[in-house]
């Protein structure tokens, strides 16, 4: 027992902190019913609870408030848990009073008591069912709350909003057949208690059970939605109830002479006049002209000595219009017109609303091109204005007779309503268009340049409030896409090339900057400023896609025609190589919008090996180290995803054997040897390794290493080599080539003039002299000055050898250059007798050991 007390104890405690949350806790609306719930938890727990009416009456308010407060967050389950508990601990407090004796009187109070608690959760759970979608369960809840109503009367009109709310609800969600039943039984229990429910709320309710019978099924349920809004009109009479039921009516079988005593019992119920005016409007728009026009007849005798009467006569000319009695709408126009000329001018509202009328009937009449007819309407609207009333609205009108005047071909009455529009609103972008059209019709190439330059202004002016108007018809570069195209159907070339630069320049529409920028290019432009737009054009089309965008298949044959026309135009270009790169790098971008399909990728490398062969040329002739950098660092970009594509199509097998890759690894092996590249060697590691390269490829790398600013001899040499072999694997060798590659291959491994720089050893010098002394005796055809170059430079290395004291390799050097000797022709009785003689005293001088005297004179070349 002691434990039940402490848990009882405990859970007040709780159930009073969460309500006053002491202590500087902070807790959040959702923790506090959760504690709440918990304490209730707790404390049912307890015998205790149960064993007195106080007890049981605290447990019951702890549940119907807990349950109320799930429910108002939407947990309706632990909600309908509260509330049944809450249920059960009333049947037990109503088991406990009627066993105890008490007084009648106090006995009574206590049961109501009970009762009015018990109604508070049926009501609840009315809520929670309704919210749930549980009809017959909310109903039948509803329904017990009715039935107490007799013991509860002052309960009534919280039972009959209840229903109200319900009906409002279930409608929004289109349960016609629920929400029907609600709204009658807020009526019934409404009418219950007329003291609580005015007659206002009884008619609010019975109208919405109208609409709802009218959205429900307006055929099915026409009988019952008449009733209901006859039983609000007499509940309360109003201009809604008397506008529904004319709705109605109108969904039925209505004869005309029905309608026409259901409206004249609103004229007689002296209803204002803009109720009338929508109630004649109602029934032409349900297309019962003939009683509408009636009642506008009867509304305008009616209202005839109202200051509102131009209301009646402007909604007879609007119906006649839309009923296309034009004839009968224009007299009613002059009755106004003359009023307006006698001083009976309308208001400010009515007279806009006259112009709103003359203007859409023109439009209309423009849409169909009837100008001519467009123009009498312009022209009642004008001749409203007085000369003191000009405004905004005034130039507008002039703006759109100018239209008319110019789809007429009358263009002097068109510059007049123009220049009264200039007038008026000069700053206005379509005052400006119509300056720029008539200009372009006239030929004054001058007036409508300026007039387009005006008009790109107020088009990027942030301020104007014109150009909202424009972005309401489109986008606000729609007058220079009109502009542009005006221009051009007219002659005007200049004119049209400014409205197409100024478009592509402002447009956000791709399609638009593109077909601007397409234009453009077929006019004959600086090749500069073509670059501009192919770049303008470049970034629309790298925009992310957007709704209104261009889509996928558009994109990529926007991108294909500009990649075409790129490549054409570089090609076009031959003599301006930089230019040239230009184009083709313009070109490689547009194609990155193409599916990278062979072609493409074709195309894409083939633009970038022209983009890196100029940079590579222009790194040649750079006039700074800073601006040889630059070229040589952007070629060898372009050179690495020219690779990059080239082993991509290479995994293909069809192109294996392309002569662009020897391209690329001379163009790349320039670059790195250039900028001294530190992975110039791990480069040409995989470059000795390539089965296909050829002793021309080999060649122009020697020539390469040692052209300046690059200084590689060792590489050189290695390359000399690899050809010397290339060429001696071949089997009919080309002697020319072959003796060229021999005379630079020597040539580095024994610079002239060299005394102590040598980059192999003389042995393998030896072996090439041997290897040429080979080919020349096998062939006739070895050219005679390679012979004696070759006669003259082994000659000289044995002169160098003297010079070192090594005796012997004198001796067989210069016996090497005799042997060359016997091979000359034409120059060999030239040299022969010079020869002998030095060779002669070249042994004497080995000799004697005279080194140092023979030295001095010993060296030749061939010009000796």
């Amino acid at each position: 027992m002691f434990l039940f007390d402490q848990i009882e104890e405990m859970a007040v405690n709780l159930w009073n902190w969460a309500l006053t949350i002491g202590g500087g806790w902070h807790v959040n609306g959702e923790r506090k019913i959760k504690l709440h719930y918990v304490a209730c938890k707790l404390l049912s727990m307890c015998e205790a609870s149960f064993a007195s009416e106080q007890g049981i009456q605290r447990l019951i308010m702890m549940n119907i408030r807990i349950g109320r407060e799930w429910l108002d967050v939407g947990n309706f389950i632990i909600a309908d848990e509260c509330f049944q508990a809450a249920v059960a601990s009333l049947e037990q407090l109503y088991i406990k009073l009627i066993q105890r004796s008490s007084p009648e009187a106090d006995l009574i109070m206590e049961k109501i008591t009970v009762e009015r608690d018990h109604f508070r959760v049926l009501s609840y759970q009315a809520e929670s069912a309704v919210a749930q979608g549980d009809f017959q369960r909310a109903s039948m809840c509803v329904l017990q709350c009715k039935d107490m109503l007799m013991r509860l009367p002052q309960m009534t009109s919280s039972l009959h909003h209840l229903c109200y709310n319900f009906g409002v609800g279930t409608q929004k969600n289109n349960k016609y057949e629920e929400s029907s039943f609600w709204l009658s039984q807020s009526y019934d229990i409404g009418k219950m208690d007329k003291k609580s429910t005015r007659p206002e709320m009884l008619a609010k309710v019975l109208r919405l059970l109208a609409t709802n019978y009218l959205d429900w099924d307006n055929t099915k349920y026409y009988d019952k939605a008449l009733n209901a809004v006859n039983l609000a009109n007499k509940e309360h009479l109003n201009s809604t109830g008397l506008f529904l039921k004319m709705k109605i009516l109108l969904k039925g079988e209505t004869s005309n002479e029905e309608l026409l005593e259901a409206v004249m019992e609103i004229l007689h119920l002296d209803m204002p006049l803009d109720f009338c005016l929508n109630i004649a409007k109602l029934l032409m728009d349900h297309e019962r002209e003939s009683v509408g026009f009636h009642f506008l007849t009867i509304i305008h005798e009616h209202f005839k000595s109202s200051e509102n009467t131009g209301k009646v006569l402007l909604l007879y000319i609007d119906m006649l219009l839309q009923r296309k009695e034009e004839l009968l709408a224009k007299e009613k126009i002059e009755e106004i017109i003359l009023a307006h000329q006698t001083g009976r001018q309308l208001t400010a509202e009515l007279m806009n609303w006259l112009h709103n009328i003359l203007w859409r009937k023109a439009t209309s009449s423009f849409e169909v091109q009837n100008y001519a007819d467009a123009l009498q309407w312009y022209y009642y609207s004008l001749r409203f204005y007085s000369p003191d009333e000009m405004d905004l609205d005034f130039a507008k009108l002039q703006r759109n007779m100018a239209c008319c005047y110019l789809n007429l071909q009358q263009l002097d009455k068109a510059k007049e309503a123009v220049a009264e529009a200039e007038r008026h609103d000069p700053r206005n972008v379509f005052t400006q268009f119509y300056i720029f059209k008539i200009a372009v019709i006239e030929g004054n190439s001058e007036r409508a340049l300026q007039a387009i330059i005006t008009l790109e202004n107020v088009l990027t002016d942030e301020e104007s409030e014109d150009n909202d108007l424009v972005a309401e018809r489109g986008s606000p570069t729609m007058l220079l896409s009109l502009a542009a195209q005006f221009a051009l159907e007219n002659g005007q070339q200049i004119v049209a090339e400014k409205a197409l630069e100024y478009l592509a320049q402002h447009s956000e529409d791709q399609e638009q900057v593109l077909t601007a920028v397409k234009c453009l290019l077929r006019v004959v432009l600086p090749k500069i400023y073509q670059i501009f737009l192919f770049d303008a054009a470049f970034v629309k089309l790298s925009q992310p896609s957007g709704e209104e965008d261009l889509s996928l298949e558009s994109r990529v044959n926007e991108a294909q025609w500009f990649r075409k026309i790129a490549w054409n135009l570089a090609v076009q270009c031959d003599k301006d190589p930089v230019i040239m790169r230009e184009f083709f790098i313009l070109s490689y971008k547009m194609s990155q919008f193409c599916p990278s399909d062979q072609v493409i990728l074709i195309a894409r490398k083939t633009c970038l090996l022209m983009a890196a062969a100029v940079d590579l040329e222009q790194g040649r002739k750079a006039s700074t180290a800073f601006e040889q950098t630059m070229f040589l660092s952007r070629a060898l970009e372009e050179i690495q995803t020219c690779n990059d594509i080239q082993n991509f199509l290479k995994q293909t097998g069809t192109f294996s054997n392309d002569s662009c890759e020897k391209l690329l690894l001379l163009y790349e092996f320039e670059v790195r040897a250039k900028l001294n590249d530190p992975l110039l060697e791990s480069f040409l590691e995989s470059v000795w390794e390539l089965p296909h390269l050829e002793t021309k490829t080999f060649e122009t790398i020697a020539i390469i290493a040692m052209e300046k600013p690059a200084h590689y001899p060792l590489i050189a040499l290695k390359a000399l080599k690899k050809a010397l072999l290339l060429y001696k694997k071949e089997e009919s060798i080309d002697v020319s080539q072959y003796s060229k590659c021999m005379h630079n291959l020597i040539n580095l491994s024994v610079p002239d003039g060299a005394s102590n720089v040598e980059l192999c050893p003389l042995e393998e010098v030896w072996g090439y002299f041997e290897d040429a002394l080979s080919h020349i005796s096998r062939t006739k055809d070895y050219p005679e000055m390679e012979i004696l170059w070759l006669m003259v430079k082994s000659w000289n290395t044995g002169i160098l050898m003297f010079s070192r004291s090594k005796y012997v390799s004198t001796e067989k050097w210069c016996g090497l250059a005799l042997r060359f000797l016997d091979h000359l022709t034409s120059f060999k009785e030239s040299y022969e007798t010079q020869m002998n003689m030095l060779y002669s005293q070249l042994v004497e001088a080995l000799s004697n050991n005279q080194g140092p005297v023979f030295h001095e004179h010993g060296y030749w070349s061939k010009s000796d």
